[in-house]
């Protein structure tokens, strides 16, 4: 019986390179942001170790409450730059080197495929865009990590997902993960590898895949994968010109599949996750009654520079719903630059839109942006749970960045060919 691209990786990084149903694995990267990884540092002090493992495969990316948004975020922040600076740790980023970690780490070539990588953040399943096999764990599990350099796991069963059909008109991938998590539900990959594969996701541009993987966590997955192709390494060279030579694995034909799953995007409509969970998907033209108080366009799922291209493509010569609240984040500093030079801010800023700094900010509730009692919001982040953006009586929606642009124009979630026709 052959393997999957995920139990290739796992055998390969096992101290045993056996594959068994849990194994103890080297790790090619560890990290954590500025709400988990303090609590890593105070585990590793209270456990007593003395030295990291290696220096320059430790990360602490400051992105959650950047800038800071209180004394205790300040703190945090305070806390990852000492214990680094004490550890010589090469990866620490902070506001103007920083962006949201997991549009970052890839962007700063520190992720490559066939790596094995733990994150404390629960979205570290975004690096399967790029062929790696990434995990999120707890704060504990990255504290023996930055000690040891190992990690345990449970080696998961693998979901194949095929995606046929060309894309209809303003579909991608936010379009196609929410609609696979509204098919399976929530919990329909739990613990399970995601693995997104087919004509259609070999179409998809590296952006569009990076969104899919990262909402994998939504369906209950342990993490999406999608196996290198020539993208793939284009994108990995261009990041970091030091890779050379990457020896690229992909799931064999008979590798064991708890289950296998067809998918047609050719009658896709832009979807919409409605409140309060990420599995109920709607059509766009079924929430067309839906009016919203704020948009928000951003997020470690939707913050690059394709997703800021169209939405400045719809929003350009448009204005901003009188009394709406209009927020675009751009997910790292090199893609704000972009941006900008692009004049993609510029059409943001005519629009009538708030351009924040890069910061998950209002999409875990952290800031720049709260919902009060009773808002509803349209964003193109991950999670709309109760409460997720603020007050527990508010609501969230999800969708794409062409929808949430061309709703911040009429102040109701509207598919985006309705305002491209005016």
């Amino acid at each position: 019986m052959g393997l999957t691209l995920i139990e290739k990786i796992l055998r390969k990084h096992s101290l045993s390179k056996r594959l068994e149903d849990f194994i103890y694995a080297k790790v090619d990267f560890c990290f954590g942001n500025d709400i988990t990884a303090p609590l890593a540092v105070k585990e590793f002090r209270q456990a007593g170790f003395r030295k990291v493992f290696d220096k320059s495969k430790i990360g602490f990316i400051c992105d959650h409450f950047t800038p800071a948004r209180d004394l205790k975020a300040a703190n945090n922040v305070k806390v990852l730059k000492e214990f680094a600076k004490a550890f010589k740790i090469k990866h620490f980023y902070d506001i103007d080197k920083c962006g949201v970690e997991h549009a970052f780490l890839p962007e700063a070539g520190i992720v490559k495929p066939m790596d094995l990588v733990i994150g404390a953040d629960s979205h570290t399943c975004t690096y399967g865009a790029i062929g790696a096999a990434s995990f999120g764990v707890g704060s504990t599990d990255l504290a023996a990590a930055i000690a040891t350099g190992k990690c345990w796991f449970k080696v998961p069963e693998t979901i194949k997902f095929v995606y046929k059909g060309k894309f209809p008109a303003w579909v991608g991938g936010k379009d196609l993960i929410l609609h696979t998590i509204g098919k399976i539900g929530v919990d329909g990959a739990l613990y399970k590898i995601m693995e997104f594969s087919g004509p259609a996701i070999k179409n998809l541009e590296m952006d569009d895949r990076f969104a899919m993987c990262n909402m994998a966590v939504e369906a209950g997955g342990k993490g999406g994968v999608i196996e290198p192709d020539e993208k793939t390494l284009d994108y990995a060279r261009k990041v970091n010109p030091k890779i050379k030579n990457i020896k690229i694995e992909k799931s064999d034909f008979d590798a064991k599949y708890s289950k296998i799953i067809n998918i047609d995007v050719s009658m896709l409509k832009p979807q919409v996750a409605c409140p309060h969970l990420p599995s109920n998907v709607k059509s766009v033209d079924k929430c067309k009654k839906v009016r919203i108080d704020q948009v928000v366009i951003g997020s470690c799922t939707n913050g690059r520079i394709s997703d800021l291209e169209v939405s400045a493509k719809i929003l350009k010569g448009k204005r901003v719903k009188k009394g709406l609240r209009a927020i675009v984040i751009p997910a790292t500093p090199k893609i704000y630059q972009e941006a900008e030079k692009k004049k993609y801010l510029e059409v943001f800023h005519q629009a009538g839109f708030i351009v924040s700094p890069p910061t998950c900010g209002p999409c875990l509730g952290g800031h720049t942006g709260i919902l009060d009692k009773g808002e509803v919001a349209l964003a193109t982040t991950n999670r709309n749970f109760i409460g997720r953006m603020g007050h527990p009586g508010s609501f969230v929606y999800l969708s794409s960045p062409a929808v949430a642009a061309a709703s911040s124009i009429t102040g109701r979630i509207t598919n985006p060919s309705e305002v491209m026709k005016e």
